[in-house]
């Protein structure tokens, strides 16, 4: 059995493919192997084996040792090994091996730390992989789209993604989207026999393609890369966009290179011509300056920055996660935090989404039981796209639908918005059509009322648009319901058959506003996120829901409003509209595009087959967990129940993260380039280095060390009051504001350790370390608040903790043997009592420096 499959393979893998498509469907059965009950369980396992799993890019799990040697790819590790290389080279043995446990225990800190992060977070993402329905033994099983293999039969129905490519063997109404593969922008019609424009094409299914209506059983020919989207990707893959966050990141990373490389070169270039003449002492005094400018540069450098990004927001998932936020894409949690502008349906999170059946009238308003019949009827016999109507119809009330024999479908399309079928009864045949009223208008020739039929005239068609009009500003859901007889049966039929219809009338259907609606719908005001609604319903029943919930309509545009503008006059619109009523996914779309052209940051929250696009073209898309798969597919963002309030504690959780990502940075800033500056200083009037290199670097390991802590910092409530995103100006003020105040201290320690002690090179340097690393690991409960620190606003008992026991370890290893390995020297206690007055010192004067600054440049308060 197994021999003729793996022949199968080859002849895939060769120049020349197999047209399946092409072959009829027993036959491609017959040569992948395969039946219709499916494969067996053992069969599966052994194919999957064969061909590898079904992905485009098989992401391979790398050994935790190679995770590990991967770390020492960054640059400033590098450089570190580099140093300790030329430091052995010139004999300088200690100085080698303690650079080199720096970088080694600096890589262990980063590493450690992201990788559990990093792992709690793939757990989650676990939790939201898209699976595919396929028969195996003669039964349907849900399993991951990763574990199909050829020869699978699976089974497909409308809001799918595609799981492979695959040969239909038996299909009903089946449309999809092939837009993702070809670009066309109108479904495409499948079928198992017969041939059309589309030729063999007509009867294969994509990988990647979803689908719109009906439903379809197929038998997988190829999977992964041997796909046709496998294949395109291969060749043409794009690096993802990159979100506003991380070119943030990217032009702060740029700016402090440029800092750190034209300090560390006068630095380096000073220190090497103030020692010239220095005999056999230059070459000694020449690595050391090397050193000590690398050991500058690292410490200026914020290297724990994508560590410290990458665990906030690992862990922030995490939190997220357990209020009912499922982060799909770790990246999108800066831009949850930032989004201004949430974009979303009414049904389910403005309503209950418990959508009820409320009349049924002809278009004089009276209560008709033929209208109620006629809907009944199309329900029951519809098996495209699942809708809460229908099924609101079928649970009104049991009519026996039985009596009729469904002859064909037309499903429901976006662009049409009806949905017909056509059933006989006895030799009697009809269409019966029901959908979006001003569609079905369109398509009337006739109407029944009191059990007559006349002419839908211009008079008769104003009365019709009263009624709708009348049952819409009620706050109802309203579809109109028509039919014709048809006298030749056919078949098959067409859309063209939708014509000269007769309206029966209305079926209106009521979903009542969420109960603390209007409370959640404050609270994101409250933050700085305003709400608009953009919905396939027309104006007047979402204008109804937003008064329940007390939602301010600023304006209101509808779809065909939109198609009359171009994209350059739609952003001026878009800011000052509440309400986008009566859209298909196209106008969806164009809304999204306009509103980040404005420059905000849009979320889009939907869980239809006509959100996907949208959901793409959002900042952060945001869908649920019972969403169909193409829309969770799109999304960036899961939710475990579709409701604003779950999105309004994601949105906070996102700004925390956000929030003490700037902490470390403004912190490291602050105090990193004060002591870059200091020495700087230094190096021009101290006939020796103001710190050894292996000091320097045990100083930042300290330093670093306390500050892993940040990730878990409380945020103030006045940081979540408004979205925040990068700004770089904000940033370089800080640090030339904060940077001479931190260097204004180190000046004075130097002034009092030279001139005042008369203080040797090493109890110099032991006593700027002290310094140093106290006012550079303490500053961060200044820096961290606008508040008063400890009184008004506390950090989290972890970095409270952090980063006490750091300092006190940091003044205690002077007293050491450890000291004596670093060339540390004991402090005096007298020397011990100033430079701790000092650091006090320094900690006032910093609070007031930051008072002085947030009040003549950044008002954040």
């Amino acid at each position: 059995m197994n021999e003729h499959y793996y022949k199968i393979q080859i002849m895939e893998s060769g120049k020349k493919e197999i047209d399946f498509g092409a072959i009829a469907a027993p036959e491609v059965l017959k040569k992948m192997e395969s039946r219709t009950e499916g494969l067996t369980a053992a069969e599966a396992e052994r194919r999957l084996a064969a061909s590898g799993k079904n992905e485009i890019a098989q992401a391979r799990e790398s050994h935790v040792v190679w995770e590990f040697l991967s770390y020492f790819k960054n640059p400033f590790i590098v450089i570190l090994l580099a140093a300790a290389a030329v430091s052995a080279f010139m004999g300088e043995i200690a100085s080698a091996v303690i650079v080199a446990l720096m970088a080694v225990l600096s890589v262990a800190l980063d590493f450690f730390e992201e990788y559990s992060a990093g792992r709690a977070a793939k757990k989650l993402k676990e939790t939201v992989k898209s699976t595919a329905c396929v028969i195996r033994g003669g039964k349907q099983h849900e399993i991951k789209t990763a574990n199909i293999v050829p020869g699978d039969i699976i089974f497909l129905n409308a809001g799918d993604l595609v799981p492979a490519d695959a040969r239909v063997i038996s299909a009903k109404d089946l449309f999809v989207d092939q837009s993702a593969l070809t670009g066309e922008s109108f479904p495409c019609e499948k079928g198992e026999n017969g041939q059309s424009a589309g030729g063999s094409d007509r009867h294969m299914l994509f990988f990647g393609t979803s689908v719109i209506s009906g439903e379809a059983t197929a038998v997988v020919v190829r999977t992964g890369r041997k796909t046709e989207f496998g294949k395109i990707a291969s060749v043409l893959a794009k690096p993802a966009i990159k979100s506003e966050f991380e070119i943030g990141t990217a032009k702060f990373g740029a700016f402090i290179a440029r800092v750190v490389i034209y300090l560390v070169l006068f630095i380096f270039f000073f220190n090497v011509l103030r020692h010239l003449g220095s005999g056999d002492q230059f070459q000694y005094r020449v690595v050391q300056s090397f050193l000590f400018a690398v050991a500058i540069a690292v410490g200026m450098t914020p290297e724990l920055l994508p560590m410290i990004v990458s665990v906030t927001m690992a862990r922030g998932s995490i939190k997220m996660s357990k209020k009912g936020v499922i982060v799909k894409k770790l990246s999108a949690i800066p831009n949850f935090g930032g989004m201004d502008v949430l974009c979303t349906d009414k049904t389910g999170t403005l309503t209950e989404n418990k959508i009820t059946l409320v009349t049924y009238t002809d278009i004089n308003g009276k209560i008709d039981e033929t209208v109620l019949e006629n809907a009944y009827v199309n329900s029951y016999y519809q098996t495209g796209i699942e809708n809460p109507l229908d099924k609101a119809l079928m649970n009104f009330k049991k009519i026996n639908a039985a009596r009729f024999k469904k002859i064909d479908e037309l499903p429901f399309d976006f662009e049409r918005r009806i949905m017909s079928v056509i059933v006989s009864e006895g030799k009697k045949h009809a269409l019966i059509a029901k959908g979006s009223p001003e569609s079905i208008f369109c398509k009337c020739a006739f109407y029944r009322s009191g059990g007559k039929r006349l002419k839908f005239g211009a008079e008769a068609r104003a009365l019709a648009r009263q009624q709708y009009h009348r049952l819409s500003e009620g706050g109802n859901r309203v579809l109109a319901v028509a039919a014709k007889k048809i006298k030749i049966a056919q078949e098959t039929y067409s859309k063209e058959d939708e014509s000269g219809l007769d309206l029966i009338g209305f079926v209106s259907f009521f979903d009542p506003p969420k109960a603390g609606a209007k409370d959640v719908l404050r609270q994101l005001n409250s933050i700085g996120i305003e709400i608009k609604i953009i919905t396939g319903d027309n104006e007047l029943v979402t204008q109804k829901i937003c008064r329940d919930v007390e939602l301010t309509v600023k304006g209101i545009l509808t779809g065909k409003e939109i198609d009359r503008m171009t994209d350059q006059a739609l952003p001026a619109l878009v800011w000052k509209t509440t309400i986008f009523a009566r859209c298909s996914p196209i106008q969806k779309n164009r809304v999204i595009a306009a509103l980040r052209c404005r420059g905000d940051i849009v979320g889009y929250m939907g869980d239809g087959i006509n959100d996907a696009p949208s959901l793409k073209s959002a900042d952060v898309g945001i869908s649920v967990n019972n969403a169909v798969d193409v829309a969770k597919e799109a999304a960036d963002i899961v939710l475990t129940q579709k409701d604003l309030a779950v999105i309004k504690d994601g949105v906070l959780e996102g700004r925390k993260v956000f929030g003490n990502t700037m902490k470390y940075i403004m912190m490291g800033m602050s105090s990193n380039f004060g002591n870059m500056f200091s020495a700087a200083g230094a190096v021009m009037f101290l006939p020796f280095l103001p710190a050894l290199p292996t000091q320097l670097l045990l100083n930042n390991f300290l330093y670093d060390s306390s500050q892993l802590a940040i990730s878990a910092d409380n945020v103030d409530a006045e940081w979540l009051k408004k979205p925040r995103r990068w700004n770089l100006d904000f940033i370089k003020k800080f640090m030339y504001f904060f940077g001479p105040v931190s260097s204004i201290f180190d000046f004075l320690t130097f002034f009092v350790l030279f001139n005042l002690f008369s203080a040797s090179e090493g109890l110099f340097q032991t006593g700027w370390f002290m310094e140093s690393l106290a006012t550079q690991v303490l500053v961060v409960h200044v820096i961290r608040t606008q508040r008063v620190p400890f009184l008004q606003s506390r950090a989290s008992k972890f970095l409270t903790a952090g980063s006490f026991v750091v300092v006190m370890l940091g003044w205690a290893i002077p007293y050491t043997p450890v000291g004596a390995f670093f060339k540390f020297q004991p402090l005096p206690l007298s020397l011990l009592l100033v430079i701790a007055a000092i650091v006090v010192g320094y900690l006032v004067l910093a609070e007031a420096a930051k008072r002085i600054f947030y009040k003549r440049y950044f008002k954040l308060l």
